[in-house]
């Protein structure tokens, strides 16, 4: 049986990706340029330039004019369902994915932008038990490690809860949301979460700077207080190879 040598871009992407792999290239560190591998007998640079692109699509390193070929970052970030739990109380700094960087040691952060009031769509309306274009309020957001955006998440609530809680202002909530509604008296009591996973759209990519084979992961939170009513809607999409989703300590005897 003859086996057909891989193409020479091909060898090049896992050649280099070994090297990745091995830690011989940090994550932040510049690969060399085209020209520099070319000259170093590495192929031609078309055979360099689709590898590096195959690279890009595959999530090993990020490439834009002026800043070059670099690593990306692929350590995963640990997010377990108790980083709730951790942020109820009212008056804490940190909201549930900077409580579950910061027990890492890393420095996650979260972008916020306006909040936008909508009419809710059908699919929003149906999670929160309200009538389709009922007012809504929309918290866009990005959760970060250093500059790198790792999630992208979208947060729906009732107009009558978003004021309760001030959720309708602009900036970020300092303690986190699920700390402003208690605090506002309004007993975030239980979750239901549903994890699916798909190839991202080009927008998603671009967004978490991942190539467009990289998987992503999207987490549906639906948020309820003690009366059973759904008081929030979340939806976070990250890359699939940063993140690692731990629903720990579950129960499993039936309840009573």
């Amino acid at each position: 049986m003859i086996t057909m040598a891989a193409p020479k871009w091909r060898a090049l992407t896992d050649k280099i990706a070994a090297q990745i792999e091995a830690g011989e290239y940090a994550p932040g560190e510049e690969l060399p340029h085209i020209r520099a591998l070319v000259a170093a007998g590495e192929g031609s640079g078309a055979t360099v330039h689709r590898a590096y692109q195959t690279l890009a699509a595959e999530g090993y390193v990020t490439s834009s004019r002026g800043h070059g070929t670099v690593v990306r970052d692929r350590r995963r970030i640990r997010v377990p369902l108790s980083r709730y739990g951790a942020v109820l109380a009212p008056g804490g700094s940190m909201g549930p994915w900077e409580s579950a960087t910061a027990a890492q040691g890393l420095a996650g952060g979260m972008r916020v932008l306006p909040p936008e009031q909508l009419e809710a769509p059908a699919d929003i309306a149906a999670s929160l038990g309200i009538s389709e274009g009922a007012p809504v309020v929309c918290r866009t957001r990005e959760a970060t490690i250093g500059t790198e955006v790792v999630q992208v998440q979208s947060a729906y609530y009732p107009l009558d809860i978003a004021t309760a809680a001030g959720l309708d202002r602009p900036g970020k909530v300092v303690g986190g949301i699920l700390g402003a509604m208690a605090g506002a008296g309004l007993s975030p009591t239980e979750a239901d979460e549903r994890v699916t996973a798909w190839v991202p759209s080009p927008a998603e990519a671009a967004a978490l700077s991942i190539g467009a084979t990289v998987p992503v992961l999207r987490v549906e939170r639906v948020t309820r207080d003690q009366t059973g009513r759904a008081i929030e809607v979340v939806r976070i999409t990250g890359a699939a190879d940063r993140l690692e989703l731990v629903y720990d300590r579950l129960p499993l005897s039936p309840r009573v």
